[in-house]
C-alpha cells in the first residue's frame, strides 16, 4: 500500500506544527513541534524480487540518518525537524519487509522502521526538487553476516546531522513538571487486600515518596492530584496535569484481579484497543471510579476530537510509550519485580490528556498476598520510587530518545 498525500492530511501536516504548539503551551513536547522543518506527504513502495524499494516525499528537505537495528533485524529512517502527514503504513507483498512502523522517538526526531523478513542491506540517499525533497531507500538482498557487519548508523545525502541530546542521567537547565496521581481516594477505596489494605492508601504512601525522590533534583517540580484522602474523578485527574503543563504525568496504583497467583509491577499506556485480557479487565476497573461523581459535577462539555487534537494525540502516544518502554527497563535494573510482558496498553481515562505524555503503573497486586505484603514495606517503597524517578529523569534529560527502548529487551523478573 502506497501512503499518499490526501488533501486534508497535506494541508494538516503544514499546520500542525503551529497549532499543536498553541494547544500544548510550554510542554516540550509540542512546543518544539513548531519547530519543523519539513513535512513528510507520501511513501510510495515498489518491490522486486532482488530489492524492496520506498520513495519518500517532503515538503522541505529533511536531516536524515540511517540505524540498522538488531534481534529482531530492521532498518530505521530518523528524520530530525520533520511531521508526518501519513496515514498508519502498511507493507504491500513483498519478500523483504513484514512490517512497517512510524513514530516520534525525541521531541526533534521523527522515525519509520522496516522490518526485515530476510536479510537486506539499505541504500538511501535524499534529492531536492521543486515541491521539496526525495528520500530515497532500497533494500537489497544479502546474507546475514554481511547485515551484522554493516555500520549500524549514518546520515543520509549531506546534510548535516543535528546534535542529539545526550542520554546522561542529569536534566537540562530548565524546569520541569511532573505530576503524580495516587489513584482512588474518599468513598472510593479502590481494591482491598487479603489483610484488608486499601489501595487509596497505598496509592497515596507511594505518590508521597515518589515525589520525594523526584525532588531531588532542583529541575523537577512535583504535583500531586490529591495530598490527602479525598475523591478525584478521572477527568480532573487529567485536567489537573493539562493545567500544570506537564511533562509527564504517572498514575499509580495497586489493583485486585481475579488471578491471585499474579504479581509484580505493570506498566500501562493508553489504546483504544487493549494489549490482552487482563489489561482490559484492570482498565474497566480503573475506568468505574467515575460512578462515584456527583451528577452535578458533570459539565456535559462535548469532547472535539477532529483531526488535529487525533494528530497531536498520535504525537503524545509515541511520548508515552517511550517512557513505558524506560520506566520498565529501570524497574528491572532495580529489580523490581515485574510480570510477564510487563508493558501493556489499555483504554484508561485518566491516560486521555491528549498533550501530556501519560503512563499508569500497577505497583503490584493486591489480589496477591505477597504483593500485598511488598506494598506496606517501606524499603520497598523507596527503592521502587528511586527506580521510578530514574527513569523520569532518564526520560526528561535524553528528550524522550527511543534508541534505548528500541534496541534493548524489556527485562521481567515475575510471571
Amino acid at each position: 500500500m502506497n501512503a499518499g498525500p490526501s488533501p486534508i492530511r497535506y494541508l494538516l501536516g503544514l499546520v500542525l506544527a503551529l497549532v499543536v504548539a498553541i494547544a500544548g503551551g510550554s510542554n516540550p513536547v509540542h512546543a518544539q513541534a513548531a519547530d519543523r522543518e519539513s513535512v513528510l506527504t507520501a511513501l510510495k513502495q515498489t518491490a522486486t524480487e532482488r530489492s524492496f524499494d520506498i520513495r519518500m516525499e517532503f515538503v522541505g528537505t529533511p536531516h536524515a540518518k540511517l540505524i540498522l537495528l538488531r534481534n529482531p533485524n530492521r532498518i530505521a529512517i530518523d528524520l530530525f525537524d520533520t511531521v508526518s502527514a501519513l496515514d498508519a503504513l502498511d507493507p504491500q507483498p513483498n519478500d523483504f519487509v513484514s512490517d512497517m512502523r512510524q513514530g516520534l522517538v525525541a521531541a526533534d526526531r521523527y522515525r519509520i522502521i522496516f522490518t526485515l523478513a530476510r536479510p537486506g542491506l539499505p541504500q538511501a540517499d535524499i534529492a531536492t526538487t521543486e515541491e521539496g525533497s526525495v528520500l530515497t531507500l532500497k533494500i537489497v538482498a544479502s546474507d546475514i553476516g554481511a547485515f551484522l557487519a554493516a555500520d549500524p548508523s549514518r546520515t543520509i545525502g549531506a546534510a548535516p546531522e543535528p546534535a542529539v541530546p545526550s542520554s546522561a542521567a542529569t536534566v537540562p537547565d530548565r524546569s520541569y513538571t511532573v505530576v503524580v496521581d495516587p489513584g482512588h481516594g474518599g468513598v472510593d477505596n479502590g481494591a482491598v487486600g487479603k489483610q484488608g489494605t486499601l489501595e487509596k492508601e497505598v496509592n497515596l504512601a507511594f505518590a508521597k515518596a515518589l515525589r520525594d525522590a523526584l525532588g531531588k533534583n532542583d529541575h523537577i517540580e512535583v504535583r500531586l492530584t490529591r495530598e490527602d484522602d479525598r475523591f478525584v474523578s478521572l477527568s480532573d485527574r487529567s485536567d489537573i496535569a493539562r493545567e500544570a503543563k506537564a511533562d509527564i504525568f504517572i498514575s499509580m496504583h495497586a489493583d485486585s484481579i481475579r488471578y491471585p497467583d499474579i504479581r509484580g509491577a505493570t506498566v500501562y499506556t493508553l489504546s483504544e484497543r487493549a494489549s490482552d485480557q487482563l489489561s482490559r479487565e484492570i482498565a474497566e476497573s480503573e475506568n468505574s471510579a467515575d460512578r462515584f461523581v456527583d451528577p452535578e459535577w458533570e459539565k456535559g462539555e462535548p469532547e472535539v476530537f477532529d483531526i488535529l487534537i487525533e494528530l497531536m494525540r498520535r504525537e503524545t502516544d509515541s511520548f508515552s510509550q517511550h517512557f513505558a518502554a524506560g520506566l520498565v527497563q529501570e524497574l528491572g535494573r532495580h529489580k523490581i519485580r515485574l510480570i510477564r510482558n510487563p508493558q501493556r496498553a489499555a483504554g484508561f481515562k485518566v491516560l486521555t490528556a491528549p498533550d501530556v505524555p501519560s503512563v499508569l503503573v500497577e505497583l503490584g497486586y493486591l489480589s496477591n498476598v505477597d504483593d500485598e505484603e511488598l506494598l506496606l514495606d517501606e524499603s520497598w517503597r523507596e527503592d521502587t520510587a528511586n527506580a521510578i524517578a530514574d527513569a523520569v529523569v532518564g526520560f526528561l534529560s535524553a528528550g524522550a530518545s527511543g534508541d534505548k527502548a528500541a534496541t534493548a529487551p524489556i527485562p521481567t523478573t515475575g510471571g
